[in-house]
């Protein structure tokens, strides 16, 4: 029986061919899943262990033991001193060792800033977890050796002068403290599995002091240190930081905050021990060993990548690789779709070779084993193409080259469940997909040889599926009417329940949407066929073709539907994704808009005017204001401290050209201030008196007087403009309060004051802001290349910032537009997948109806006019089936959208015309296509040969 199955499978060997690329499609993106997910593991785990550089050993912390606390203290308080480098180098069997320390420093070159992660040296470039790529590494003093982004950022080439500072050696510098503080490991207390820091491995530079070992002062102007070197970080071991310059141990020393190498706090010490004989490097481990501090251990590298592969995975399978999985599983569900009609029609067409087979003695038994072994063979050689198409394009991926972007390099990685999970997924999607048609098969009499064969399908659809899928329908709706009534309710300001289980009410609407669009597929047999019916009689109007197609397409519903339904789950989600896109970056930019005044704003202590100047010129800033700043300090009535941004303008007409809030009616004169009514802060009520006292702190002012170009004397005792101390600034002023929303949000209120208060000394400026409206849809540009530019004009400054609705609106747009690619990527499969279900469709039909075609042409119906019924026909399927996918799509898309936003502000109800048109129109043009196979096949054959072969 097995050999006559496989005779009739190599005969209709065509009609499997459509099936056969369903299970490859999904079964290819099932493997990609798995090989990604690998990949990814694999990637991270070097990542992880990359800042160990050519290290293949590594001194740690013990992990995995009960340490005390006064341990954990004993542990991170360790110094270079404690871990005797020189007697390590020294062992027999040690080529090198490089103590881990690392921070950030700003680097300068004549009016260019940049910032850069900075880490310690080593005699040998091989132990460094950086590449050189130009020059060397830094040997003697004075020496960097530069990342390469940040070389071209200052346009600095090997051999030029840079400057280099820190906090910690401008604190050092002010107080003199140049040991005290000489590190802060805190922020690397946290450790992974393998022992390296869960952050980057390295002890941060402190905010400690600084005098650097040669005696240079670097309190304000820094060192100047000699670029000797280029870096790149190929293995992403500083990503985070877009990579790491490296320093001589004098620089990286002052830039701690310290004046000797040896007192910097480090717990990792990479080592490269000649590991040749196994032998000689367990000596040689064991030697170092009676070295170290106590809680210190030597680990090889190859335990470290073991045990950072653990920490990442849960189960060999990575939360990554589940959330891509599911959309494979989805793939082969619509694959099951066409893998079920394409058996229905293929035991349909076999019913007479069945029967012969029954009256030569076959039972029904064995047709119900041969339809599910051809099945089985089928998801056999289909499903194993299908991982052989998935470890190509994953080979592809990795050979491109195109995830250095994310700072990861991915290899092919292959395992067992790469070939074993597609392989046993697909045969077993096939399989069950063909249980009907295998049913069916047992239900042919061997009295049937003798009957003409009628392959169309007229069986009723069952009352069960009815009930069942009006069940779901009336559950799915009651649940998403109750999670709407109860946000309604919380929106409101009513009790509800969304106030304390929002997260139940919020999962009851994504319940409700799944049970509705799981009994739409159950009972699409119902009514999707009436509704292509509708449509199509409508379309017969077209003309002899179109009535055709519309005739066509009634004769097996059941068949209709689940291609239609296959067509309708991949639209659905599509939709769906893009209607909650387009309503989150609405309804958020709609919520921005209102708790901000101000579209852009640019602040910083060096600002200069001349920047403003450029930045104004920006295409798309439409007006824009350059005022003084002074962060002071005032009472409410309440007698609370809040935390001012005093900035002076020329008249509230000014500000009127950037503040978007009602300043009618109000003026901003030497004795008046206008202030917001509500806290940035905490979005209530300030509450003032009559009058309001802004006092710039003593300590403060004393910095100003010390450091300011006033001119006062060391002890600020010299007197302002308006004859108060240099120590304390005051200025009482009368309140006017506007509602207008955090101009800064960094201060609990911004208040603005007339300008010469600046002028005539009253206030003394330590910064510069710069208020700007935006009209980047006026202006003709992208916001996000509004928001680029004005930061380019600041970038030589290193401490302004740029911030406010324009820039948090670009980041929010940033990531819903990758998470809608991503996930409409992904959701691509199973459309493509339900495209191919139309090509099969329609190749069966053909196949079916091929006495009725010549009967077509024996009548005078030219191949044009069969070529476009069945163009037709393809149109039907596809758009009916699109058009109530975008529907119900979009009014998923509406309802979690009000489910998630309107917690935000009022929720916008998008329809998003382009990606919709987008689907529809891929849909409709993919149909076409699916439609020339199958009409070349109806119109070569001559209608004699044609009625001769039915």
């Amino acid at each position: 029986m097995f050999s006559i199955t496989l005779k009739l499978m190599k005969k209709s060997a065509r009609m499997l061919i459509p099936a056969g690329i369903a299970i490859l499609i999904g079964t290819a993106f099932i493997a990609a899943t798995f090989l990604f997910g690998n990949a990814m593991n694999d990637a991270l785990a070097a990542q992880n262990t990359a800042q160990l550089g050519g290290a293949n050993y590594v001194i740690s912390p013990d992990s995995g033991k009960d340490l005390t606390d006064k341990d954990q203290d004993y542990i991170y308080t360790r110094t270079v001193n404690d871990f005797q480098l020189d007697r390590i180098r020294a062992t027999e069997g040690v080529k090198d060792a490089r103590a881990s320390y690392a921070g950030s420093v700003t680097v300068t070159r004549g009016n260019k800033h940049a910032s850069s992660y900075v880490i310690t040296t080593a005699a040998k470039r091989t132990l460094l977890p950086v590449t050189i790529t130009q020059g060397d590494q830094p040997a003697d003093s004075n020496e960097i050796a530069l990342t390469k982004s940040v070389a071209d950022q200052l346009g600095v080439k090997v051999g030029d002068r840079v400057t280099v500072n820190s906090q910690a050696a401008q604190y050092a510098g002010k107080t003199g403290d140049s040991a005290g503080n000489t590190g802060d490991a805190g922020d690397e207390s946290a450790q992974n599995a393998d022992g390296t820091s869960s952050h980057d491995g390295d002890s941060d530079a402190a905010s400690g002091a600084s005098v650097s070992s040669d005696g240079a002062n670097t309190a304000d102007s820094g060192m100047t240190v000699r670029v000797v070197g280029l870096t790149d970080d190929p293995n992403g071991a500083y990503a985070y930081y877009g990579g790491a310059s490296v320093l001589s141990d004098n620089v990286i020393t002052a830039m701690a905050g310290s004046n000797d190498f040896g007192n910097l706090p480090v717990y990792l010490v990479y080592l490269d021990i000649d590991d040749a004989s196994d032998t000689a490097a367990a000596s040689t481990v064991k030697q170092v060993s009676t070295l170290l501090p106590k809680h210190f251990s030597v680990q090889s590298r190859a335990a470290l990548v073991e045990e950072s592969v653990k920490s990442m995975s849960s189960g060999e399978t990575s939360i990554t690789t589940i959330f891509l999985l599911s959309f494979g599983i989805l793939a082969m569900l619509v694959a099951a779709l066409v893998i079920a009609n394409t058996f229905q029609v293929l035991v349909a067409q076999r019913r007479r070779t069945l029967a012969l087979l029954r009256t030569i003695g076959a039972n029904k038994s064995q047709l119900y084993v041969s339809v599910l072994f051809e099945a089985g063979v089928l998801g056999l050689i289909a499903s194993a193409l299908g991982v052989g198409l998935g470890i190509g394009l994953m080979a592809a991926l990795c050979q491109s080259g195109l995830m250095k972007a994310t700072g990861m390099t991915m290899r092919l990685v292959l395992s067992g469940p790469v070939f074993t999970v597609p392989m046993a997924f697909g045969i077993i999607m096939t399989v069950i997909a063909s249980l009907g048609s295998a049913r069916s098969a047992t239900a042919v009499t061997p009295l049937e040889a003798l009957r003409p064969i009628e392959l169309t399908d007229t069986r009723r659809a069952g009352v069960v599926r009815a009930v069942i899928s009006m069940l779901l329908i009336a559950v799915g709706v009651a649940l998403c009417a109750f999670s709407v009534w109860q946000m309604s309710e919380k929106i409101a300001g009513r009790d509800s329940m969304a106030d304390k289980q929002y997260s139940l009410v919020l999962l009851a609407a994504i319940i409700g949407c799944a049970l509705i669009f799981l009994g739409l597929v159950l009972s699409a047999t119902f009514w999707l066929p009436v509704l292509m019916r509708g449509v199509g009689a409508l379309v017969a109007l077209a003309g002899p073709s179109a009535k055709v197609a519309h005739a066509n397409i009634q004769k097996n519903p059941r068949r209709v539907a689940a291609t239609g339904a296959a067509l309708l789950i991949g639209v659905t989600l599509v939709s769906t994704i893009a209607t909650g896109a387009a309503s989150a970056k609405q309804t958020m930019n709609e919520a921005l808009t209102t708790r901000y005044s101000v579209d852009m704003i640019a602040a910083g202590t060096d600002m200069i005017g001349k920047q403003a100047s450029e930045a104004a010129k920006v295409k798309g800033v439409q007006s824009s204001i350059y005022a003084p700043t002074r962060m002071m300090t005032m009472k409410d009535a309440d007698g609370k401290s809040l935390s001012v941004l005093v900035v002076g303008v020329d008249g509230v007409d000014a500000l009127r050209k950037v503040v978007r809030s009602d300043l009618s009616g109000v003026t901003i004169d030497g004795d008046s201030v206008l202030m917001p009514k509500y806290s940035a802060a905490t979005g209530k009520d300030i509450p003032l008196d009559k009058s309001v006292t802004f006092t710039a702190g003593a300590a403060e002012a004393q910095a100003d007087a010390t450091n300011g170009p006033s001119g006062n004397d060391a002890n600020g005792s010299a007197e302002n403009g308006n004859g108060q101390s240099g120590g304390t600034q005051t200025l009482t002023l009368k309140p006017r309060k506007v509602d207008y929303r955090r101009i800064a949000s960094n201060y609990a209120a911004v208040a603005f004051v007339d300008a010469s208060h600046f002028t005539n000394g009253g206030i003394k400026a330590d910064g510069h802001i710069m208020l700007m409206r935006i009209d980047a849809e006026g202006a003709g540009v992208a916001l996000n290349d509004v928001f680029t530019n004005v930061q380019n004009v600041f970038s030589a400054s290193a401490g302004v910032t740029v911030t406010g609705p324009v820039a948090e609106r670009t980041q929010w747009e940033t990531m819903i537009n990758g998470m809608m690619a991503l996930l409409v990527g992904l959701i691509a499969v199973a459309v493509l997948i339900a495209l191919v279900g139309v090509a099969n469709t329609l190749s069966l039909s053909v196949i079916e109806r091929t006495r009725e075609s010549a009967t077509l042409r024996a009548i005078g119906m030219t191949r044009g006019q069969l070529r476009r019924s069945l163009a037709v026909e393809a149109l039907l399927l596809s758009l009916v089936s699109g058009v109530v996918g975008v529907v119900l799509g979009t009014l998923f898309g509406w309802l979690g959208s009000y489910m998630v936003f309107s917690l935000y502000g009022d929720t916008v109800f998008p329809f998003e015309w382009a990606t919709n048109g987008v689907v529809l129109g891929v849909a409709a043009l993919a149909a076409l296509l699916a439609s020339v196979a199958p009409a070349r096949r109806a119109v070569k054959t001559p209608p004699v040969e044609a009625l001769a072969e039915a």
